[in-house]
């Protein structure tokens, strides 16, 4: 009986060995499968094309993408190549009428952005900021980044950026910009070179 205890001793052991070893790989590989299924996008959109409203109706902005990756447990959406077409508020009104002022909508490009679901969106990588009103003070602005916040048509950046006008182009960094109001705040001014106007 020794002999037989002894086998089922041993038999018992090694069952228990290759049982505690499964689970240990098993829990090696849980942490790496549960990352990656986080970076998998819950849906993926090509050629995307988007308008977005407001809650009484108005085009708030558009947004056009070579692609979009959504990411729902990390409240995340990514684009490539995005641009956005921003229609600013128009909450002034003329002294002499009734009509509101007219408020012509900037475009917004870059390589890549990242929205968040504050409705925050931090652009990357040759942005250019684009008024497509021919009277605008400012015409144009490149940076390589910028971050937008969509519920207030408020542009931010803390890198340099070149502002480019009717007749100057002015370096800096550090800029805010109210595209519903167009008030620009630069934080760092580095220089402005002025055009000779030949009207």
């Amino acid at each position: 009986m020794t002999r037989l205890n002894f086998l089922a001793l041993l038999i018992l052991l090694l069952g228990g060995m290759a049982y505690a070893i499964i689970e240990w790989r098993y829990a090696q590989k849980t942490p790496g499968e549960s990352i990656e299924s986080e970076l998998t996008p819950d849906f993926i959109a090509e050629a995307l094309n988007s308008d977005i409203y407001t809650q009484l109706g108005q085009l708030s902005h558009s947004v056009v993408a070579d692609r979009m990756e959504h990411y729902a447990k990390l409240e995340v959406t990514h684009f490539e190549l995005p641009n956005y077409i921003l229609y600013p508020t128009n909450n002034s009104q003329s002294k002499n009428s009734s009509t509101k002022k007219q408020n012509y909508p900037w475009k917004l490009s870059a390589k890549e952005a990242t929205l968040y679901k504050n409705n925050r969106v931090i652009l990357n990588h040759r942005v250019h900021l684009t008024s497509t009103d021919e009277n605008s003070l400012i015409q144009e602005i490149h940076c390589k980044y910028l971050e937008l916040d969509l519920n207030t048509n408020i542009i931010s950046s803390d890198q340099t950026v070149m502002v480019q006008g009717k007749d100057f182009t002015m370096y800096g960094s550090g800029l805010i910009i109210d595209l519903n109001t167009k008030q620009m705040t630069l934080t760092e001014h580095v220089r402005t070179i002025y055009k000779k106007n030949n009207s």
